[in-house]
């Protein structure tokens, strides 16, 4: 392994905690329904956040969005449209299936399709099947479903045998539901940074450092998310009667619940920060740093539901299905990291 993809994956590490830490600051919100705390994050996550890195550190990107064909641009929003709606989704996934096996199912599929997807439609993955790299890349994926698996069992049990302490709002069956449909809709997210390819070579020609070359692709296609998001959690708030708490809230002043949503959507979208930084030193076959990125995304994830006390009641049998899906999982992202120097 080369100095560079091993300081990719470093950085892509990095994001990956903060991926997996993201929702942390949602407990702290008092009296807000789902589709309040969750718009308002999206705000910060999707718009907000984007748009402030892109000027700190692609100043004159708009100029160059300027120049790139409409077509481009509008196939990546709308592909950011599905991950929007995808992104909905997951935020029940979570709320069904608790933090730890949330992250493992709907991220794992995710994984899986949006590593593939993505070149297999620009032909890079038939170039790297035809290279070593391409074998360690399909072993590295299944030992990541491997690891997916270990885990997913893992806290099924744990959910299983919670008893009179589970969370009332656990709902195994339906959650599943909504796993396979993130897991199918997740990988648009991949296949939309992938189609930026070219605006990224645009910014990085116009004088941009290639570290964060990919931030205004974020920016066009969370634009897109934020659009879906902004129209069904204002549907469910007016549907819900919960407009109101927006601007009041009974007993806590609403300024707290933003503060946590907008830290929220920070932890979210300084993700990709680390992981476009991380992905540009991943070589012509840069798109294995999505398996990574998701692979430690579950791993983190797993390890803050473990501090939350979400495997607090569950047995030692279970908890050591638990560390085997991390250990698996953590030998799967330097695996598919490598595949792509092969």
């Amino acid at each position: 392994m080369t100095f560079e993809l091993l300081f990719g994956i470093g950085l892509i590490a990095i994001g990956a905690f903060s991926s997996g830490s993201f929702s942390i600051p949602f407990g702290k919100t008092r009296n807000w329904a789902w589709e309040n705390y969750w718009l308002i994050y999206s705000l910060f996550a999707y718009v907000i956040v984007p748009l402030g890195a892109c000027y700190v550190f692609c100043p004159g990107f708009m100029n160059v969005l300027s120049g790139v064909p409409a077509q481009i641009l509008g196939w990546i929003f709308l592909l950011g449209i599905i991950y929007g709606i995808c992104n909905l989704t997951f935020g029940l996934s979570l709320r069904y299936l608790g933090l730890s096996l949330g992250f493992s199912l709907s991220l794992g599929l995710m994984m899986i399709l949006g590593t593939i997807i993505p070149p297999a439609i620009d032909g890079r993955l038939n170039i790297l099947l035809q290279q070593s790299g391409g074998t360690m890349l399909m072993v590295g994926l299944l030992i990541a479903a491997v690891g997916i698996a270990l885990s997913g069992y893992a806290g099924y049990r744990k959910d299983k045998g919670a008893g009179p302490e589970a969370n009332p709002e656990l709902n195994f069956g339906k959650g599943l539901v909504l796993v396979f449909f993130v897991g199918i809709t997740g990988a648009s997210q991949a296949l939309g940074i992938e189609q930026g390819m070219g605006i990224s070579s645009a910014l990085v020609a116009s004088g941009i450092d290639p570290l964060f070359q990919t931030l205004p692709v974020f920016f066009v296609l969370f634009s897109g998310s934020f659009l879906a998001t902004a129209l069904w959690c204002l549907f469910l708030s007016k549907k819900n009667n919960n407009l109101k708490a927006f601007v009041k809230t009974k007993d806590i002043a609403v300024a707290s619940n933003y503060l946590y949503c907008g830290l929220a959507g920070f932890l979210w979208f300084v993700n990709f920060i680390f992981y476009g930084m991380g992905k540009s030193r991943m070589g012509e076959f840069s798109f294995t740093a999505w398996g990574i990125l998701m692979s430690l995304t579950i791993v983190f994830a797993t390890l803050w539901g473990l501090y939350r006390g979400e495997w607090k009641a569950a047995d030692i049998k279970t908890k050591a299905w638990m560390y085997a899906g991390l250990v698996v999982l953590v030998a799967a992202s330097f695996i598919i990291g490598m595949s792509g120097g092969e």
